[in-house]
Parts: structure tokens; sequence; C-alpha cells
């Protein structure tokens, strides 16, 4: 394996720790600088809306200046963010701390593809294995996130000002370490050529049930995950057991990472999508027993593997389903819909929980988690109607 591959792995376990502190603090902070409790989750939302707005941008300019660029310039604005944060918060002012998180999710989302750089930097037939390796690198964060949230709360007079003070450390390391990665150039992982109509890319089968596993996988995962921490506080459990359910769910999220890509090769990545489906539901099932920790720990390591099983085979997947010169195209379009649907439900995440309470939440989640199996009947019933004729 490729040294670049490991390099990106460490970015990756950056920028998951950084996500993790933000899943512990963010809701907290909305619930008390927000002038409603219907707002308490915002923050978590326009970070998702900006991890949303980079994905089309952050593919393009990759595609025209380079990897190496596109990630540095995306930790910057998430290091920009971090600052913004730390401001937001000594002012004690809401929308500031709205701007700040939409910055962060920005830096996010050109983040979000390390993954395609770990592919083009790997041989082909390392390519399943190099997406797992990078996206092991968030077995580190799911202990290194939490505690980092722990142990920065309460630095300082201003509570959580120290959390923006790590994410900032965490961004400024992740550019150390781009500037020593030697990814390939722009002209040689997005090639040449006339590109297929946006339209057509969107009708390949490959591509709808990659995107249709990566839209439930996380859009689930991140409905259910954003209300943990508001329904495990409401439920009466302590900051330091949201943070530690939280943390076993990212190791759920991202230590199968290391086999997943095995499982894929050998039975295929739709066999496993089915599995992660079947976990989501197994994690909603759970969530109807109560509301003790054991129960929220359960179902939130249930969702993080339902997560894992579902958006790592369809990332391989996706990559199956393009060629370079339409490369650019179809990450944008897929990572457009994956995120626009993770910004949508971390916005529903605190109105729902608040209304519905977190066993009725999860129960809805359950149809939701079946849609890609639908998907995959009806492929099966199309391919088998046109053989038929």
């Amino acid at each position: 394996m490729p040294v670049t591959v490991t390099l990106l792995s460490l970015c990756q376990a950056l920028l998951v720790t950084g996500n993790v502190l933000l899943i512990a603090v963010s809701p907290l902070i909305g619930a008390a600088l927000a002038p409603s409790g219907s707002w308490s989750t915002a923050p978590v939302a326009t970070q998702w809306l900006g991890l949303m707005c980079a994905t089309i941008p952050a593919s393009l300019i990759m595609a025209r200046l380079g990897r190496k660029r596109g990630f540095i310039l995306g930790n910057v604005v998430g290091l920009a963010g971090a600052l913004v944060a730390m401001q937001a918060l000594m002012s004690q002012h809401f929308g500031l701390f709205l701007l700040a998180t939409w910055l962060i999710g920005i830096g996010i989302g050109f983040g979000q593809l390390y993954r395609f750089a770990a592919v083009e930097a790997a041989p082909a037939q390392l390519r399943d294995r190099a997406i797992g390796l990078v996206m092991g690198g968030g077995v580190l964060a799911a202990f290194a996130g939490p505690w980092l949230a722990r142990v920065s709360r309460e630095l300082g007079e201003v509570p959580f000002l120290g959390s923006f003070a790590g994410l900032a450390a965490l961004y400024a390391v992740a550019l150390v370490v781009l500037m020593l990665t030697r990814l390939p150039p722009a002209s040689r992982t997005h090639g040449e050529g006339v590109a297929l109509p946006l339209a057509k890319i969107l009708r390949q089968p490959g591509f709808i049930v990659a995107v249709s596993a990566a839209m439930v996988g996380y859009g689930v995962m991140n409905l259910a995950m954003t209300a943990t921490p508001l329904a495990m506080a409401g439920a009466g459990h302590h900051f330091n057991h949201v943070s530690m359910t939280i943390q076993w769910h990212v190791v759920a999220m991202f230590l199968p990472s290391f086999f997943t890509g095995h499982l894929a090769a050998r039975y295929g990545a739709r066999q496993v999508i089915v599995a992660g489906c079947l976990l989501l539901v197994a994690s909603a099932l759970v969530a109807q027993l109560g509301i003790g920790l054991a129960g929220f720990n359960v179902a939130l390591i249930l969702l993080g593997l339902g997560w894992n099983f579902t958006f790592l085979p369809a990332t391989g997947l996706l990559t199956e389903s393009y060629r370079p010169v339409d490369k650019a195209r179809a990450q944008a379009a897929n990572e457009f819909l994956v995120f626009g649907t993770a910004a949508t439900t971390a916005l529903l995440a605190g109105p729902l929980v608040s209304s519905l309470g977190w066993a009725t939440l999860n129960l809805l989640l359950i149809p939701v988690a079946l849609v890609p199996l639908a998907v995959l009947v009806w492929q099966q019933r199309a391919r088998v109607g046109t053989k038929s004729r």
C-alpha cells in the first residue's frame, strides 16, 4: 500500500476527530445559545449545509487544481471556521456560531474526498483496501474525539471554548501532513475527452444503487446520531455518558472499514449494502426498548455498523459507475445528494426528537432504511424482464 494512502488515513483521522468533537458539543452549544429549543440542532444543520455547499465546488476545484491544493484549501477554511466559533462563544452570539459551523462544514466537505484520493493513489487491485484504510482512520478519532470533548469542555472561563481551540489545532496538524503528502496531478486522475451528460451519468444502475445506499446510510445514521445527545440529556444521562456513547458509535462506524472492502470483494458490494440496511433496522428496533444507557449504546453501535456497511460499499460501487472524464461531475453529484440529505436530517433532528421522542423517531426510520433494498429488487426485476424479452 503506498505511503500516500497512510497519510490520507491520518488526515481522515484528524478530520473525523474534529467531527466527533462537534457531534458531542454542537447540539449542547446550540441549546444554550439558541432562542428556542427547536433551534438547538441548527449548528449541526449549518455544518452539514456548509458541507453540502462544498460538494460540487470541491470536486470541480480538484479536477482543475489537483487533490492536494483542494485539500489544503478545505483545511484553511475549516481552520477559519474554528477561530470564528471561538469568537462566537466569547461573545455568546448564536448567529456568528452558525456562520462558524457553516465554514467548518465547508472544510469537512473537501475532506470527504480523501477516500476518492486514496483510490487514485493505490493500485487497482488494492482499491477497496485503500478505501477501507482511509476510512479506518476514524477508529483513532473514535477515542480521540470524545476524549478531546471531555478534557476541553471546561478549559478556560467560557464553556466549550477549549473544544474549538482543539479543533483548530487538528486542522493545523492536517495542513502539515498534507504538505508532506504527494498526490498525482489532476491531469493523471481525471482524464480527458468528452464527458457524458449529467442526466445519463445519474441513470447508470451502479450509480443509482451507490447513491441510494449512501443517502440512506448517512441520512438514517445522521438523524439518529444528531438526536442522541438531546435524547440522552432529556433522559437524565451525564455528559460523560453521552460522549462515551458517541465514542462507541464512532468505533462501530469505522472499525469494520479494515475488512468491509474484503467482504465487498468476496460477496459483492450489493450484498454488503443489504446487510447494512438490516443493521440500521436493528438499531431502530433496539431503540424501542427504552432510554437506559445500555439501550442507547447498543442502538448507536448497530447504527454505526449499518452506516459502514452501506456507505463504504457504496463508495466502491460508485467508482465503477463512471469513466475518468466523468469523475468530477459524478463525484460532485454523489456528494451533493448524500450530504444534502445529511444536512436535512441534522436540521430535522432537534424538532423531531423533541416532538416525537426517541423511540418513535427511530420507528419512522425503519421504512427509510429499507429503500436501498427496494432499489436492488427493482433493478433485479428489470434485468429479468429485459432477459425474458
